[in-house]
């Protein structure tokens, strides 16, 4: 299990302007399965780059709206 992290308190660290940290935990420390793994090998290896992929619950997400058939199409970032 893990802490939930409510939307006043994203609301707070928006606020704080500490977006790194609002990004890490929305992300790797979240569901973001292979991004937790790269960022845990970084630290180890003694980079502190974070790379964060697409969290899992973002995945479902369009999954649940391509089962309404609604035809989505995600753009690579790259």
């Amino acid at each position: 299990g893990g802490q939930r992290f409510g939307e006043m308190e994203v609301w707070a660290l928006e606020a704080y302007g500490a977006a790194y940290t609002l990004q890490e935990m929305l992300t790797v420390k979240s569901d973001d399965v292979e991004g937790r793994t790269r960022i845990y090998k970084n630290i180890v290896d003694g980079n502190h780059y974070m790379d964060p992929g697409m969290p899992e619950s973002f995945n479902v997400l369009t999954k649940e709206i391509r089962s309404l058939g609604i035809n989505i199409e995600l753009k690579n970032g790259d």
